[in-house]
């Protein structure tokens, strides 16, 4: 680890968090990023002028235009891409640009369309020609759900089980999402439940994958000093790492699995891939809560051998018998997640992990967290304590 990430550490903040889900046909994108900027600004306490930063994302509100909907004028604007691989990077740069002092208050605004204008898709989806997640729709694979289908094969392949052993992580989030009154699936799931949902492409049935819907959020980092005289209790930035990326990379699998242009291995975390625990000198043990991107419920079997917290092939006993629900050994996605609270390019996940550090998620809250990780099958992690 470098000095300067040492230095680093707990020198930067969240001082603010907005956040709204659900179903807006009326409402523009736009808008919905306004109203999250200004939840968050009464969340933090700040004054409107005091934003001198903005980091806004593609297909959504543009920068200018937020800009000129709200009046802000500020030093340090960004606009970056709405993947949810990109939301735990997207914030890393915030806290950079605060810490490297080129703004005091940054905030990452999003609003999300569903569907945008009516369509059932938009370009994003075709950017590369032969789609975003790995896809090839030359030969029928048109959507991200084909490209998680054929990880979680290979990983069943490798190491036994298969859909029955998702089922307790659609149940375990779903139990979360009823003790959350903004998200979008409240209604009770049972193991039964999860079997009986049609197939969507083996071994994904309805329940693995997420919802689409509308919604806006913003999140405000500025210096640990400041955020000390904010009116919410401030979220420290300990550690944090990227996505990594490259040929091993299948932006829908842990490495190893084969998947495109992987090799086929026995994964287990290297030094360089737990980079974020170091940067802010904690192990899995200390952390109280996992937050994951959980798009397709497998993803999160591949975010626990990510970082270590069970061995190759493990994942899908530890998810079993309460472990990774309120109470359990790792609460894990304690909002509902992606699967039940709602989409929203996985930035309310982040706002779940803030609001469980500052201990005000009410009947779901982690008891006497302290350490919270968001930490997905990519490599990105943030690691935020209170």
């Amino acid at each position: 680890m470098t000095e300067v990430a040492r230095t680093f550490r707990d020198k930067t903040a969240v001082a603010g968090v907005g956040l709204t889900l659900g179903k807006f046909p009326e409402r523009s994108s736009l808008s919905l990023a306004i109203e999250a900027f200004k939840l968050a600004i009464d969340d933090s306490g700040l004054r409107r002028e005091d934003i001198d930063g903005l980091i806004t994302l593609s297909f959504g509100s543009d920068y200018d235009r937020f800009l000129e909907a709200t009046g802000l004028n500020v030093r340090y604007a960004h606009q970056g891409w709405t993947h949810g691989r990109f939301i735990s990077p997207t914030l890393q740069l915030a806290a950079m640009a605060v810490g490297m002092g080129m703004a005091k208050a940054v905030a990452v605004v999003n609003g999300k369309r569903g569907k945008a204008f009516g369509q059932p898709t938009d370009v994003e989806m075709w950017r590369q020609g032969l789609g975003p997640h790995g896809e090839s729709p030359a030969y029928g694979a048109l959507r991200p759900a084909f490209g998680a289908a054929i990880s979680a094969q290979r990983y069943f392949h490798m190491y036994g089980g298969g859909n029955a052993d998702l089922g307790p992580i659609c149940v375990a989030f779903r139990r979360h999402a009823r003790m959350n009154p903004i998200a979008v699936r409240r209604d009770p799931l049972t193991l039964e439940d999860h079997q009986r949902s049609p197939w969507i492409v083996e071994p994904l049935r309805l329940l693995d994958c997420c919802q689409i819907n509308d919604g806006g959020s913003c999140i405000i980092i500025t210096t640990a000093e400041r955020a000390r005289d904010c009116k919410k209790r401030p979220v420290y930035i300990s550690g944090m790492q990227g996505v990594h990326a490259g040929p091993e990379y299948h932006n829908l699998a842990l490495p190893g699995l084969g998947v495109a242009q992987q090799r086929v291995y026995t994964y287990k975390p290297a030094p360089e891939d737990l980079y974020s625990y170091r940067m802010a000198g904690v192990t899995q043990k200390d952390v109280d809560a996992l937050i994951t991107y959980d798009a397709f419920s497998p993803l999160v079997l591949f975010a626990l051998e990510r970082f270590g917290f069970c061995g190759p092939g493990e994942a899908r006993e530890f998810v079993k018998g309460g472990r990774i629900e309120l109470g359990g050994e790792l609460p894990v996605n304690t909002s509902g997640g992606l699967l039940s609270e709602g989409h929203l390019s996985g930035w309310n996940l982040l706002i779940e992990a803030v609001r469980q550090a500052r201990g005000e998620c009410g009947e779901r809250q982690v008891k006497n967290a302290e350490v919270v990780q968001y930490g997905c099958f990519l490599g990105e992690s943030l690691i935020f304590r209170r």
